[in-house]
């Protein structure tokens, strides 16, 4: 087990966010989990006040449901619920990408492709924490890059929602791949500032995330809501 580092007194909040939200994504915390306070308190070395801010933060987000009589679980969807999101973020990666490719600079364009290669080294490492991260960052990087607050701020609120099961869709070890070489073709038509073709990959490419993370509900490695 990884060794825990005291949180900085400057930026608690924000870092006992991210460290949860990274539990939660990464499968920790698994869906439907409830979160005990004084269990995380005591990993994360932090007091319950912050611990609860951060607890309503991904709640507002959709990675946690707070259930009266309850307290806070991990968000648990269903099948619906998982087709319906993806339907939706889908669409916005797919205008994101296509506003993108008129609108990126050359200095973005960079960054896009130094994580991209960076994402192949952790990919070849079979190293999915590190590639995950990278993945979200091109995906946020291709959304920032279309320049639209409105859209930016959908993308993210429906986008969290999903981020645990995005992160799981590669647990197929063939459709991971597939992911990668899309992802190689994503870089491509963004450099060759070609929107229509790179909205048409990113609806493709999301809809092969549905597909796996619907075949992992039905093998029975993803719980669903009832």
């Amino acid at each position: 087990m990884n060794q825990v580092v005291p949180l900085p007194r400057q930026g608690l909040h924000e870092e006992v966010v991210h460290r949860l939200r990274l539990r939660i994504v990464e499968g920790e915390i698994a869906p439907g989990a409830k979160l005990n306070e004084r269990e995380l308190s005591e990993s994360l070395q932090v007091s319950r006040t912050p611990l609860r801010e951060a607890i309503k933060m991904l709640a507002a987000e959709g990675l946690v449901e707070l259930l009266p009589n309850r307290g806070a679980v991990a968000a648990q969807l269903g099948r619906q619920d998982v087709i319906d999101a993806f339907e939706v973020i889908a669409g916005l990666e797919g205008m994101s990408g296509e506003l993108a490719a008129a609108r990126i600079t050359d200095a973005e364009l960079a960054e896009i492709r130094a994580s991209h290669y960076e994402m192949l080294a952790a990919y070849t490492r079979r190293d999915l924490p590190a590639y995950y991260r990278l993945n979200a960052h091109i995906h946020q990087s291709i959304n920032a890059a279309a320049r639209n607050p409105v859209l930016a701020q959908t993308y993210r609120t429906v986008n969290a929602r999903l981020q645990a099961l995005r992160f799981r869709s590669n647990f197929d070890e063939r459709k991971w791949g597939i992911a990668v070489q899309e992802h190689e073709q994503m870089v491509e038509k963004l450099a060759a500032r070609d929107g229509a073709g790179l909205r048409a990959l990113l609806v493709q490419h999301l809809e092969h995330k549905l597909d796996a993370v619907l075949d992992l509900m039905q093998q029975g490695q993803l719980q669903a809501k009832a």
